[in-house]
Order: C-alpha cells, then sequence, then structure tokens
C-alpha cells in the first residue's frame, strides 16, 4: 500500500513539470493539496468501513497529487529567489520540509492513539486545505512579482536538460538515494531481527531529521556564497563518515552519532545539489528540470530498496551496510564530473 503512492508520484511528475513549464505553477501546487484532500476524505471512508480498495485509490490519488505539486513548488522557490540568495531560498524551503518529516509521523502517531485511524486521516484532509490556502495569496499576487510576471522565452526544448551540470547533480543525487534507501529500510530490519523495539530507529529517524533541518540553511547559504560543489563535497564527507560510524556502530548510543553525520551532510548537500542542478536553466523548462531532479531521488530510494534487498538475501543485513560509503563516495565523484571533464560553471 505504500508503495502505490511512491510509484504513482514518479510516474505523474513529467506531467507536473509540463503543466509548470505552461505556466501554471500555482495552479499545479493548489490542485495538488486539493488532490491531497480528496485522498483525506477517501483515508477517513477506508477506515470507517475497513475497505482495503479505497485505501490504495487514496494512495495512487495522493501519489498523483505528489507528482504534481513537488515539481512546480521546487521551480518556484528558485524562480521567487532574490538574486544571489537562490541556495538560501532552497535552503529555507528544505527546513520546512524536513519540518514537516519530523513533526508529520510523530503527530500522527500520537494522534492515530488518541483518535484511531479516522482521527488520523482526517489531519491529512486539514494540512492540504492548509497548503491550498498557503498558495493562492501568492497566486493572486503573481502578476505584482518581477520574476514572474514575463513569460518564459521561447518555446521549452527539454533537450536543453542534457547539460553537465544537471545530469551530474542529478546522479549523484541518485547514488545519495541509493546509499540512504540502506538505512531506512534495512537497520529497522536488523533491529527486528535482533530484538530491539521499533522506537529505537524512530528516534534514530528524528536525529538525522532535526541535523538535516539544522544544517539546511547553512547549505544553501554556502552554496551562494562558494558555489554548490564545495558544498556537496563537504556535505557528502560527512555521510560516508556517518556510514563509516555506523558500520563500526549499529547499535545505540553510539550509532546515534552516525544520524547526526548522515543528517547533517543530507542537509548541507541538497540545497546545493538543487542549486546545481535547477539554477542554470532556463525558467522555461526549469519545472521539467525539477521533475527530472527528483525523479533521481525516486530512482534511487526504490533501486536502493530492492538491490540491496538482493544484497541482504545473500549476506543478511549487516551485509548491506559496507556497501553504503561506497555508494555516497559514488555520488560524491560524479558530482565533479564537470570540474573533471572541463565543463562550465554556469552552462548556457
Amino acid at each position: 500500500m505504500a508503495g502505490i503512492a511512491s510509484v504513482v508520484a514518479l510516474l505523474s511528475k513529467p506531467l507536473g513539470g509540463f503543466v509548470g513549464d505552461r505556466g501554471y505553477r500555482f495552479q499545479a501546487m493548489i490542485l495538488g493539496n486539493v488532490l491531497g484532500m480528496v485522498a483525506g476524505i477517501l483515508y477517513v471512508t477506508s477506515a470507517l468501513i475497513g475497505n482495503l480498495w479505497i485505501l490504495a485509490v487514496a494512495r495512487a490519488i495522493h501519489g498523483f497529487s505528489m507528482g504534481i505539486f513537488f515539481p512546480s513548488s521546487l521551480s518556484t522557490a528558485v524562480e521567487l529567489a532574490p538574486e544571489g540568495r537562490v541556495g538560501e531560498t532552497l535552503g529555507w524551503r528544505g527546513m520546512m520540509f524536513s519540518l514537516g518529516n519530523i513533526i508529520g509521523p510523530a503527530l500522527g502517531g500520537y494522534i492515530s492513539d488518541v483518535l484511531g485511524f479516522v482521527g488520523a486521516f482526517s489531519f491529512t484532509f486539514t494540512f492540504a486545505l492548509i497548503g491550498a490556502a498557503l498558495v493562492v495569496p501568492v497566486w493572486i499576487s503573481e502578476k505584482r512579482i518581477p520574476h514572474l510576471r514575463k513569460a518564459p522565452e521561447g518555446r521549452a526544448n527539454y533537450s536543453e536538460l542534457f547539460r553537465s551540470y544537471f545530469i551530474a547533480a542529478s546522479l549523484a543525487l541518485f547514488f545519495f538515494a541509493f546509499s540512504y534507501a540502506g538505512v531506512i529500510t534495512y537497520l529497522p530490519a536488523l533491529y527486528k531481527v535482533i530484538g530491539l523495539p521499533q522506537k529505537i530507529f524512530g528516534f534514530y529517524m528524528m536525529v538525522i531529521g532535526i541535523s538535516s533541518f539544522i544544517m539546511r540553511l547553512m547549505g544553501g547559504r554556502s552554496a551562494d556564497r562558494m558555489g554548490p560543489i564545495p558544498v556537496i563535497r563537504m556535505g557528502m564527507l560527512l555521510v560516508i563518515a556517518g556510514y563509516v560510524v555506523l558500520l563500526i556502530h549499529k547499535l545505540p548510543p553510539y550509532s546515534y552519532a552516525s544520524a547526526v553525520l548522515i543528517g547533517g551532510g543530507f542537509g548541507l548537500s541538497v540545497p546545493a545539489m538543487q542549486l546545481m542542478a535547477l539554477a542554470p536553466l532556463p525558467s522555461r523548462i526549469r519545472t521539467m528540470g525539477s521533475s527530472v531532479y527528483t525523479m533521481f531521488f525516486d530512482l534511487g530510494m526504490l533501486g536502493g530498496q530492492v538491490i540491496l534487498g538482493y544484497v541482504a538475501n545473500l549476506e543478511g543485513y549487516e551485509g548491506v551496510f559496507p556497501l553504503l560509503p561506497l555508494l555516497a563516495a559514488a555520488s560524491l565523484i560524479t558530482v565533479h564530473a564537470p570540474l573533471i571533464l572541463g565543463g562550465r560553471r554556469n552552462e548556457g
């Protein structure tokens, strides 16, 4: 059931990018939230009558809503950023995303304990409604925003996405997501096998989330000053260090040191990768660029879960963790490919 949303989101992101590049970014964000409200109603219905088919349809609609919403959300952040502060703006956006990932599961778990699944699912509708309401004032004032007042020049030519920095940033994100999937999928599986309660992994993920939240703004601002590649380099070295610590200390309390390093590296790298991939793109293709770029994260997560699953079947869950620093190192090397091959920092 959980996988339905991820697959549909992956497949629908190109449509979200196409719609956004036609000048309907705000409408796409509102539609994404409205579809989230529809999914919330279906979640409540499925909980009330105990129908899994309705739940499956709700998951598919929720996935479609994410595919429509996220490309326009990311590209609009770049469009609205003040001159020279694109990385900082992406950092603020990333902080809000991290905050949602920290608060959402905790709040959902608490509400479901107190009010049951019907109460928890009702909040899905409520938060989607708030999300749509927050977009509407910006949409209304769109004509007064200098960045968005002019229509994109020329026709969208998606072959322009074949730029060295865009490809390198997207592939680096893929390898990072591939490695990160190993942590979030097989560390809790290892804990379950050895008899540890799942709340330990929940706390581990909370530490990652808090560390990432703290470092996002620093990563974005640093990328504005230094350029994205040095910041990504620093972030991925922290991630590699975190994976090495996890390889040595998989159990608490020392494992939490790896969570701090991985989360901090994540927080530094992600805004810088987004800046590297999206800022140089022409406005007329930036939303499709956002959709393709985020698809590499989805593909990395899916590929990591599947391929590392084969490793776990052969070597056990502990056999997965020695591969994680190598995958992160592949991300680090890939992001330097444009420099190694002599690419220019700002193409086009």
